[in-house]
C-alpha cells in the first residue's frame, strides 16, 4: 500500500515538473507606473470608471487563455493612464516591439502635418508631382495622394506570405521598393477598387520623403514623435533608405496610445497643436464603407456601431478611441501569429466591457 502510494506521489511531482509554462502571468495590479514619458496618471474612480469592474476585467484578461496571444491591456480617460498590465513580461512597458499595420496610422497623421508644412500640396496631386520614377511608369503618374490614403491605387500587390510582395520587401528583395512598386501592373483605375494593401502607404511614404528630402522616420521624429514626448519607438527605412510605410514601427502600447490621444484632442498634445483639427476631421472621417467589414478614413479605421476610431496592426495591436467616453483602450499581442492565431476582432469585446463600466 506505502508502495502503491509513493509511486502515486512520484508521478505526480513528475507531472508537475512537466506542465507547461503559463501561457499568461497570473494578474496580481492594474494600478499604472509613473514614468517620466508625458502621460499623467491617475486612478479609475477619479476618471467615472468602476474600479471593481475594472479590476474583474484585468483578471479575466490575465485568466482567458482564448486570448493566449495578449501581452497587454491599457485604459485611458481624459487624457490620463488609469490602469495597464502586461500579461507576459513586463518589460514590455518599455520595451519597442512591432506595430506591423498600426504603422499606416502614423503615416496618416504625419500626411496632416506635410499637408500643414506644404510639404504635399494636396490630397487630390498625382503621383507625377512627388515621384520622378513616374516618369518610367506612366501609367502610374496620375494616382494619387487620396487614392493612395484609401486603397485605391489600383496597382496589383498582395499582403499575404510566401509568394506575396510584402514577403519580398520584408526580405529586401528588391534594390529599390519605390521602383519595385510602380513597377507592378496597374490592374483597375486609379480610385475605382479598394483593395488593402502595403504598397499604397507606402508609395505615401516616399512621396513625402521626396519633398522632405531626408527619411520620412528622421523627419517624423522632430515634427510628431518629439512633440508627443516619444521616447521608445524604433522606425525602419528600407535598404534604401526609403522608410517603411506599410509597416515598420516598434514601440510600446504606452507611446502607440499618445497617437490616439492626439487624434482624440483633435490634433493636439497636452494643448499644443501638432496636427490641424481639419485634417484629424477629414482623416478619421468615413472615405471608404467597407474594407474587411468596417470603414475607412484616410489610413485610419472606423466601427461606426461603437462609435469608434481605431489603430489596428497585424497579430492584435490596438489603439481604440471613444470619442464620446473620452477614452482609450490600447492592447498588444504576439506580434506574429497567423490567421485564426491572431488576437483578432475579439479585442473589441473588451473595449465593450470597459465602455459599458466607464460614466
Amino acid at each position: 500500500m506505502i508502495r502503491n502510494v509513493l509511486i502515486l506521489l512520484s508521478f505526480f511531482l513528475l507531472a508537475s515538473c512537466l506542465k507547461e509554462e503559463e501561457l499568461k502571468k497570473p494578474f496580481t495590479s492594474s494600478d499604472p507606473a509613473s514614468l517620466d514619458d508625458g502621460w499623467e496618471v491617475s486612478t479609475p474612480a477619479a476618471e467615472n470608471i468602476d474600479p471593481t469592474g475594472l479590476s474583474e476585467i484585468y483578471r479575466d484578461f490575465h485568466n482567458d487563455d482564448n486570448i493566449w496571444q495578449a501581452r497587454s491591456l491599457l485604459v485611458f480617460r481624459n487624457g490620463k493612464l488609469v490602469a495597464e498590465s502586461y500579461t507576459k513580461d513586463d518589460s514590455d512597458i518599455i520595451t519597442p516591439r512591432a506595430i506591423w499595420s498600426a504603422t499606416k496610422q502614423v503615416l496618416g497623421l504625419l500626411t496632416g502635418i506635410a499637408l500643414d508644412n506644404q510639404i504635399i500640396k494636396s490630397v487630390n496631386d498625382p503621383l507625377s508631382d512627388y515621384l520622378t520614377e513616374t516618369e518610367i511608369y506612366q501609367d502610374k503618374k496620375d494616382i494619387s495622394i487620396e487614392d493612395l490614403l484609401t486603397m485605391r491605387s489600383g496597382i496589383s500587390y498582395s499582403n499575404d506570405g510566401i509568394g506575396g510582395q510584402t514577403d519580398d520587401i520584408l526580405r529586401q528583395l528588391p534594390d529599390k521598393i519605390t521602383s519595385y512598386i510602380l513597377g507592378l501592373p496597374l490592374v483597375n483605375s486609379p480610385g475605382e477598387i479598394v483593395q488593402y494593401k502595403d504598397c499604397d502607404p507606402q508609395l505615401v511614404s516616399a512621396s513625402i520623403q521626396a519633398k522632405c528630402g531626408k527619411p520620412v522616420s528622421e523627419w517624423a521624429k522632430v515634427v510628431l514623435f518629439d512633440k508627443l514626448e516619444i521616447k521608445n519607438l524604433i522606425w525602419n527605412n528600407y535598404k534604401d533608405g526609403v522608410t517603411l510605410g506599410g509597416f515598420g514601427i516598434l514601440t510600446t502600447p504606452r507611446e502607440m496610445a499618445k497617437f490616439g490621444q492626439c487624434v482624440l484632442d483633435s490634433g493636439q498634445w497636452k494643448g499644443s497643436t501638432i496636427v490641424s483639427r481639419e485634417w484629424i476631421r477629414q482623416m478619421t472621417g468615413v472615405k471608404v464603407g467597407n474594407i474587411y467589414g468596417y470603414q475607412f478614413g484616410y489610413l485610419w479605421w472606423k466601427d461606426p456601431g461603437r462609435g469608434m476610431t481605431y489603430m489596428s496592426g497585424h497579430g492584435g495591436q490596438y489603439v481604440c478611441i471613444i470619442p464620446s467616453r473620452k477614452l482609450i483602450v490600447a492592447m498588444t499581442a504576439e506580434v506574429n501569429t497567423q490567421g485564426e492565431f491572431q488576437f483578432g476582432k475579439q479585442a473589441f469585446d473588451w473595449v465593450d466591457r470597459i465602455v459599458q463600466i466607464s460614466k
